[in-house]
Parts: C-alpha cells; sequence; structure tokens
C-alpha cells in the first residue's frame, strides 16, 4: 500500500511538473486526479495559457463566432468559463479590455463584406439602373439612331448613305433635327426597365456568389453578367428592340405608315400579334447575354485590379467612366455580328430570313463577312458613351440611396 501510494505521488508531481513546463490547459493523466476535482489540474493562472491561445486570436469578429476566438472577456467561448462551474477559465490578452482590440457585438452578411465591396441591395440596384438607364438613352439615341440606319442600308439594294457623315446630314435635311431622335419613345421605354433588370438581375445573383469579404471574382462575374443579359433580353430588349427598329425602318419608306410610337405598337400587334414584338429573340438572347457577360466581366476584373488588396478603395466617377467604356469597347467587338444579326431579324423584311442561322448565312453569302462589322464604329461611340455613363450614374444613385434608405 505504501508502495503504490509513493508511485501515484510520483506521478502526480511529474504530471504537474509537465503541465508547468509546457503551459497546457487540460489534464494530461486524468486518472491521477483521484480524490479531487479534474479542473484543479489545469492551469492555475490565465495568464500562463495566454502564450498557447494569443496565436488563435483574432482582432476582428465577435469572440463567439468561432472556436479559435477564445478567452474573450466580452463574449466568453463556451469553453473559457470560469472554473467555478466545472468549466475552464477565460484567458486575458486576447479580445479583452484593455488589450486594444475592439469587436463587434454582432455580425451580419453586410458587416461581413465591409472590407470590400459594400453589398448592394436588390431593391436600390433596381432603382438606380432605371434611372441611369433613362439618362443614358436620351444622352446617346442619335448615334443608335445612325447605327440602326446603316446596318438597314443593305448592300443588296443600291446604299442610300456614303457613311456617317452623309446619314446624319441626309436625315436632318429631310426631318430636322428632331429626325435623329425618331424612335426614341420605343426605347426610353425599354431602357428603363433593361437596366432595372439588368442590374437588379446582376446583384441578386453575384450576392450568392461573393466571398466572406464581398468580393466577386472574375469568372462568377461573367455568369453574373451572362444572367443578366439573358433576362433582360427576354423580358425587355427584344420587344422594345423590335419595335425601334420596325419604327426606324419604317422611316425610310416613302410612305411611312406609323405615326408614333403607340400608334406603330397597336398596328404591329394587330397585323402580327404579340408575337411580332418577339422576332429575334434567339439572336436577341445571343447578343445581350454575350454583351453583358463581356462588360461585366471586364468591369469586375478591372474594379478588382484597381484596389488590389484594399477593397474599401473608392473609385473616382473618371476612373468608373474609363473603365466603363473600356468594358463597352470589349463588348462590341467581341458581338457587333450578332447585333447585326438581330437587327436584320427585327427589320421589316424579316420575312425573308426562315431563321436566325439563315439570317447569318444569306448576309455572309450576299455581302460578305465584312456585313457583320457594319456599323462597327457609331456602334462603339454609342456604346462606350452608354456603358461609361451608365456606370457612373449607378455607382453615383447607389451611394446617395445608402444615405436615405437603410437596408443593412
Amino acid at each position: 500500500m505504501t508502495s503504490h501510494r509513493a508511485d501515484t505521488i510520483l506521478l502526480f508531481k511529474i504530471h504537474e511538473r509537465l503541465q508547468e513546463r509546457l503551459n497546457l490547459g487540460f489534464c494530461l493523466v486524468p486518472s491521477v486526479c483521484v480524490g479531487r476535482s479534474r479542473w484543479a489540474c489545469l492551469t492555475r493562472s490565465a495568464d500562463a495559457m495566454s502564450s498557447l491561445w494569443k496565436p488563435f486570436c483574432v482582432s476582428e469578429g465577435p469572440c463567439s463566432s468561432g472556436p479559435a476566438r477564445r478567452g474573450c472577456s466580452e463574449v466568453p467561448h463556451p469553453l473559457a468559463l470560469s472554473p467555478s462551474a466545472g468549466t475552464r477559465p477565460a484567458v486575458a490578452g486576447c479580445c479583452s479590455p484593455g488589450s486594444g482590440r475592439t469587436v463587434p457585438s454582432q455580425r451580419t452578411f453586410s458587416a461581413a463584406a465591409a472590407g470590400g465591396r459594400k453589398i448592394t441591395h436588390p431593391g436600390k440596384a433596381i432603382l438606380a439602373g432605371g434611372i441611369a438607364g433613362g439618362i443614358e438613352i436620351c444622352i446617346t439615341f442619335p448615334t443608335e439612331y445612325v447605327k440602326t440606319q446603316l446596318q438597314l442600308d443593305e448592300r443588296a439594294n443600291p446604299p442610300r448613305y456614303r457613311g456617317i457623315g452623309d446619314c446624319v446630314r441626309l436625315t436632318v435635311q429631310d426631318h430636322g433635327f428632331r429626325g435623329l431622335y425618331r424612335g426614341l419613345s420605343s426605347l426610353l421605354y425599354g431602357s428603363i426597365p433593361k437596366s432595372a433588370v439588368r442590374f437588379g438581375t446582376f446583384e441578386v445573383l453575384s450576392n450568392t456568389v461573393r466571398d466572406p469579404s464581398g468580393r466577386l471574382d472574375n469568372t462568377r462575374s461573367l455568369l453574373c453578367g451572362l444572367g443578366a443579359g439573358v433576362a433582360e433580353a427576354v423580358l425587355v430588349v427584344c420587344p422594345m428592340e423590335t419595335l425601334k427598329v420596325k419604327l426606324i425602318h419604317d422611316q425610310c419608306s416613302l410612305q411611312p405608315r406609323y405615326r408614333g410610337f403607340f400608334h406603330g405598337v397597336r398596328e404591329i400587334i394587330r397585323d402580327q400579334g404579340v408575337r411580332g414584338t418577339y422576332q429575334g429573340l434567339t439572336a436577341t438572347v445571343l447578343k445581350q447575354g454575350s454583351n453583358q457577360a463581356i462588360r461585366f466581366y471586364v468591369m469586375t476584373s478591372l474594379r478588382n485590379w484597381y484596389k488590389g488588396d484594399d477593397h474599401r478603395r473608392e473609385m473616382h466617377p473618371v476612373v468608373t467612366a474609363a473603365f466603363g467604356a473600356t468594358a463597352g469597347a470589349a463588348s462590341v467587338f467581341g458581338n457587333t455580328p450578332l447585333d447585326v444579326v438581330k437587327t436584320r431579324m427585327q427589320g421589316l423584311e424579316a420575312h425573308k430570313y426562315r431563321s436566325t442561322v439563315d439570317c447569318a448565312f444569306q448576309i455572309l453569302r450576299n455581302e460578305g463577312p465584312q456585313a457583320f462589322y457594319k456599323g462597327t464604329v457609331p456602334r462603339l461611340g454609342r456604346v462606350c458613351l452608354d456603358v461609361a455613363i451608365v456606370f457612373v450614374i449607378y455607382e453615383e444613385v447607389v451611394k446617395m440611396l445608402n444615405s436615405v434608405w437603410k437596408t443593412d
């Protein structure tokens, strides 16, 4: 019995010495805690534990959000309770008062994104997108008009226009300056909901795939932009673009049929039904999907490059405009052929083509490959200005809404 007691005492002393040397906060050999509380085998000083726990402490986020944030005296971790409760002591030196570290009492998704780009509420995106789209189209419509006229001026017929300047001159000569805004109403009525759907859909999709810091990587922005483009094509762009092209094309005829937007809509639906406003849907979906995929991909890539590791860095409107213009130029060179096919499919002579593919083959056979890039120069100017204006106005309107519409 005496020998067994001596062995137990020796083992207990070795156990205590190991704890003191290693600063361990748990019992190495629970079987030696005979006749005493097991928690008495813990380190007797919280300070002795600080060197072990400090590497796992962080300076941001509440201590209750994960097991690595132990020892916070404000929000005690479940493993860092007092010995009297039969649990471990809180550890000083990490997230405690006087440690120079401040932690929030609650963590939300918006707070998680505060280190990066702030998450935009979809409602704000829809409203800001609609405002930006309405302002933009009023500024850039004359270039859209000229682009459409040149695309409709087929080589199979004697060309009416010798170039951009000639198109503008003849239009003003025949219809006055207001002639450059013929068809604006159809595009204006479509541009506001188009931009609203585009930015609203993009924010809904991107908010689900951002990382915890709120950053959206380039590949995911491409997919989100594609989804936004398809949504706006089906819901808004196809019917509105069809009406716009028919109204502009009607103006080219010797005896125009349509007296205005609403009269034109009524006549088109009466003659062709609602389906008549969805001519060229496939080409429109391809065009808008690729358009927005390219634009949002380039814009996100440039934004991530500009901000680098400092995701809180603000972008000046001039920088936003430059990046937007670059994104617009990339989309023009990337999908102008699809835009030409879409325009032909939505014109008054769309009955000549059996399908989108047939339209592309006929253009290639009758006019050559260069016909797919008709109107590139006026479209380039319009789109670069368009995208730059839209992104700048969108970002500024969102900032204004953030100050008056609290959604966090």
